[in-house]
């Protein structure tokens, strides 16, 4: 958020206990991934039903994404793929009737390829999703509403062995066998790595949000894929400049070190607890 400050923070294998990648196409990544040979890692892949109204630079969802979703899922394994359907809104031409019927299509294609799906509901409140949303003439998301399409999303996922929670939702869900995620989790990293983790839940997010504590890299304004709600861009010629700052060779996402920025040093040690314990 400060953009003069900047954290710099250790990346070798005996400190990252585990790396959680948010992505709408991880198909860019994949010539790279023998490079994080060495460490732990699971992709968290949002895939929504929305138009190039809404998410206008996206590649094609039938074309590239999803087979893109499924050659990963080989790769590395159901387990290490989670499918995101986020944030959901309604309006018009995106109804709850409209959710249900693709929500299902999408399903049917990847209940082989994950084990579970999260969803959310749009959070207005953020500062560039209300700018960039004034314009799609959302409706009112009211409780009643989101436990009517809950219900459906719930029976569809149910119906294909898949797992659904909630990713930072206040609304209780648990009468539909939905639960609340842990986005960046304990429990699956102690299942991929065979160990325990010492490790609590962040005291930096939202009381609803169930990650525990972790180190969030990444910078506001950089994302080219244009989507109406998204909450980390709000300003499109900042995203063009940022873009055109970027430096493969940099550490820095856009741009350089300059002379005034102040760099901390964070520090970084792992949480694993390796001690065998007899069962």
């Amino acid at each position: 958020m400060n953009f003069r400050r900047i954290n710099k923070v250790s990346l070798t294998p005996d400190v990252v206990d585990g790396i959680v990648f948010w992505t709408k196409n991880p198909a860019p990544m994949f010539d790279r991934l023998d490079e994080l040979s060495a460490y732990m890692y699971y992709f968290q892949i949002t895939l929504t039903s929305y138009g190039k109204d809404i998410e206008p630079n996206l590649p094609s969802k039938s074309d590239v994404i999803i087979p893109a979703f499924k050659k990963l899922s080989d790769s590395i394994g159901a387990d290490r793929v989670i499918w995101r359907y986020d944030p959901i809104f309604i309006s018009e031409k995106y109804s709850i009737e409209y959710h249900v019927r693709t929500f299902g299509k999408i399903a049917e294609q990847l209940h082989n390829y994950t084990r579970k799906v999260t969803i959310s509901f749009i959070d207005e409140d953020y500062k560039g999703v209300k700018g960039n949303i004034k314009e799609l003439s959302l409706k009112e998301f009211l409780s009643s509403a989101k436990n009517k399409l809950s219900s459906q999303l719930a029976e569809v996922s149910h119906s294909y062995n898949l797992l659904i929670d909630t990713c930072a939702e206040q609304i209780d869900l648990g009468q539909f066998g939905i639960g609340h995620a842990s986005c960046i989790d304990k429990s699956l990293f102690e299942k991929l790595l065979c160990c325990d983790i010492n490790v609590s839940k962040d005291k930096n997010q939202r009381l609803e949000c169930g990650c525990v504590s972790s180190i969030d890299i990444g910078m506001y304004n950089t994302c080219r894929n244009g989507c109406r709600y998204c909450y980390a861009n709000y300003n499109p010629g900042i995203v063009s400049s940022n873009y055109e700052k970027h430096n493969p060779l940099s550490p820095l996402i856009s741009g350089e070190i300059g002379q005034a920025d102040k760099v901390n040093t964070k520090k970084v040690t792992s949480c694993r607890d390796n001690q065998m314990r007899l069962i």
